[in-house]
């Protein structure tokens, strides 16, 4: 049976849209009893998010409780401000940022230590698709951090609290006539192996929340959360526009609904 849908708005360096901070009846960004909504907005607006009621996770954090590292913020930072998630190893922080596989294990391990719930982001480029590379790259990224797991016994409990959010980074950095683009079958058997792997290395894993990070859309967010390992989804230009992050929202609450009957 499919877990609550999880919809996450990555607003990545921008403002928040203007409606997400109006605490008022309608706002497509506020929580919901049916389904989780969560914002990422930049360091700068995390408060102001968290001022107008709504569950807010933040797009990055170190794994360093504190020390010389100009430019970021800790784990333990963001739950003392008011953060309930955190992303973790996101495509464009692994490509512009360096981050490597072992880095983005210790951020996981760091968010959990504080009780914030990490959305781990993997996923392959273009490239290593094209190569047949993308389960080997996929599992290289999610097995570092189950085997990092592994080794705190002591986050056991908390394991729980841990998301995947599945980013065909060829799916979403667009403007490449000669990519095509992903199709929710594609989505399906990347996030049915990612299940599998999950369920191989521990059973309570096996109902971790697996989000879908390729593009979703109101134009295909229906055909992708009735697939059955998609969970929800991980927003990046669509929750910029609120009618369009609306739209999906709706989607979601109506199929959790249909789902529960």
């Amino acid at each position: 049976m499919k877990q609550k849908f999880l919809i996450a708005a990555n607003w990545k360096m921008h403002l928040p849209p203007p409606e997400a901070l109006k605490n008022e009846p309608g706002n497509p960004y506020a929580p919901r009893k049916n389904i989780d909504v969560v914002v990422f907005p930049t360091f700068l607006h995390l408060e102001s998010c968290i001022n107008a009621g709504l569950m807010v996770g933040a797009q990055y954090g170190h794994e360093e409780p504190q020390g010389a590292h100009t430019g970021d913020i800790s784990m333990k930072m963001l739950k003392e401000t008011g953060c309930q998630y955190v992303l973790c190893g996101h495509s464009e922080r692994r490509a512009a940022h360096h981050e490597t596989n072992e880095q983005v294990a210790a951020q996981v391990i760091a968010a959990l230590e504080v009780v914030l719930h990490p959305i781990l982001c993997i996923g392959e480029t273009w490239e290593e698709r094209k190569e047949g590379k993308q389960e080997e790259i996929v599992k290289e990224q999610l097995q570092t951090v189950l085997n990092t797991l592994q080794t705190h016994s002591q986050l056991t409990a908390h394991s729980s609290q841990l998301s995947i959010a599945y980013e065909p980074v060829w799916a979403i950095s667009g403007g490449d006539p000669n990519k095509p683009a992903a199709t929710p079958k594609d989505a399906q058997v990347m996030h049915s192996y990612i299940r599998d792997l999950l369920t191989a290395h521990r059973s309570q894993l096996t109902a971790t929340p697996i989000l879908y990070g390729g593009s979703m859309k109101p134009e295909n967010a229906e055909e992708l959360l009735k697939l059955p390992d998609v969970d929800g989804g991980l927003i990046g230009g669509a929750s910029l526009k609120p009618e369009s992050f609306q739209t999906i929202v709706e989607i979601a609450a109506k199929l959790s609904t249909s789902m529960s009957h």
